[in-house]
């Protein structure tokens, strides 16, 4: 139907061509001959397309291109493609079939300049054509691959950014996965950490519970490993290493869940204290795999009990392994243990003690008096503990002073209490005395 809403003549032309192609293959078969053949098709497909025969038009467009590609013309290919593209009233139809066909001539170029070439023509003639976006992505991809095998990270990345590839419909799931893994994968390799996580947000976590996501999902948090230790985030690296822990394919082999499980553990402990922090504390240290990791068992139930932790609980095995002692932050990570270490011991004493004498903790936390008031300042600064620290007589406490009313309302409370429970005995004895 055209714009006027007429019905537009269709005409079948499948007999010219099934003419015209043999002379064209002749033609190409000469010396210089090509140039004639293509022209030829080029007739045909004109009136295949005014005629709406788009059966015989999809055959005539792939037939020049397959010529091109036969000939081993690759510039006269792009210039054919090109020609075919901008025809007026081009059909979709044609142009997804050769955008198709040429995609597959990519990797048979004879050089690296022509398959750019090749590659830049095709994504111009998708550019902002929906019917072929999937096409697109994997050829930006392939752009992509291309650059950064030339050590070219930057424009590797800017190319495969111009992709929004979370928009596209005509991708599966895993797809625009592998894309935005390539996009994450590309911002960390040029240490372009925003970008990194802004694009890291586009993942839906919930994908990977999907069955045949394992993978990616091991690549993913793999991935955000990385960006977490550039940003020296402890419990984001915990939570990526545990889920990578919890992967079926990673349970399924002892090597790869203990390392993961030993990961989680050492950057759960480096981790700040908090809500969350100790509900996966006390999560792992239930987990039965445990038990399965030597030493790992007596290492977490040293952190999940009320008890100062001394020298040599195993600290050098963990601040040991590749994962902290490699590269230019194990020195931060060990000092970041220590620190965590004294946090644990003073919590575990503000919690027995209301009033303790500055010498007896630092000499109970093996600490000098500065480096305790420094811990102890830092805790209360950060709301993780109350205290107050009595410099002239050498006192911290651990427990707020009450206001006469204060004590006066507790004792109020604690006197109500008592009696309701003398009230509730002797109703009960009446009771029994009346049976």
């Amino acid at each position: 139907m055209n714009s006027d809403g007429q019905f537009e003549e269709k005409k079948d032309l499948t007999g010219d061509a099934d003419v015209k192609i043999p002379q064209a293959d002749s033609l190409a078969a000469s010396t210089g001959g090509l140039a004639s053949a293509i022209d030829l098709l080029m007739g045909l497909e004109k009136q295949c397309r005014v005629g709406n025969d788009l059966t015989t038009l999809k055959r005539v467009v792939l037939h020049s291109v397959q010529l091109c590609k036969k000939c081993g013309d690759y510039e006269k290919l792009i210039d054919t493609l090109n020609f075919i593209v901008k025809r007026r009233s081009q059909k979709n139809a044609a142009i997804t079939e050769i955008v198709k066909e040429a995609i597959g001539y990519v990797d048979e170029a004879p050089d690296e300049d022509i398959k750019i070439k090749l590659v830049i023509c095709l994504r111009d003639i998708t550019d902002g054509r929906i019917y072929v976006e999937a096409q697109r992505a994997r050829l930006t991809l392939t752009l992509s691959k291309m650059h950064e095998a030339k050590q070219d990270i930057e424009k590797a990345s800017a190319v495969l950014q111009e992709v929004h590839v979370e928009t596209y419909g005509s991708l599966s799931k895993r797809e625009k996965l592998e894309f935005i893994l390539e996009q994450i994968r590309l911002t960390l390799a040029k240490k372009d950490w925003v970008r990194a996580y802004i694009v890291s947000q586009k993942v839906n976590r919930k994908v990977f519970a999907d069955e045949g996501f394992g993978d990616l999902k091991i690549r993913f948090f793999t991935l955000m490993v990385e960006y977490f230790r550039s940003q020296q985030d402890a419990f984001q690296l915990c939570t990526s290493y545990n889920e990578i822990f919890r992967t079926p394919s990673i349970q399924e082999d002892e090597a790869q869940w203990k390392d993961a499980l030993k990961a989680t553990v050492v950057f759960l402990l480096l981790s700040p204290y908090s809500p969350e922090q100790q509900t996966m504390l006390y999560g792992i240290a239930e987990n039965d795999k445990v038990e399965g990791v030597e030493g790992l068992g007596g290492i977490l139930k040293l952190w999940t009990r009320k008890e100062i932790i001394r020298a040599g609980w195993g600290e050098q095995e963990l601040l040991s392994m590749p994962v902290v002692s490699e590269g230019e932050m194990s020195t931060h990570w060990d000092e970041t243990m220590q620190t965590r270490v004294v946090q644990h011991n003073i919590r575990v004493v503000s919690g027995y003690y209301q009033r303790i004498q500055g010498k007896r903790l630092a000499e109970l936390l093996s600490l000098s008096s500065q480096d305790l008031e420094k811990h102890l300042s830092n805790m209360v600064s950060d709301g993780d503990i109350y205290a107050k620290i009595d410099r002239p007589n050498d006192l911290i406490r651990f427990s707020k002073q009450k206001s006469s009313e204060e004590i006066l309302s507790d004792w109020a409370s604690d006197i109500t209490s008592l009696l309701n429970l003398v009230e509730a005995t002797t109703h009960s004895i009446s009771k029994e005395m009346m049976v």
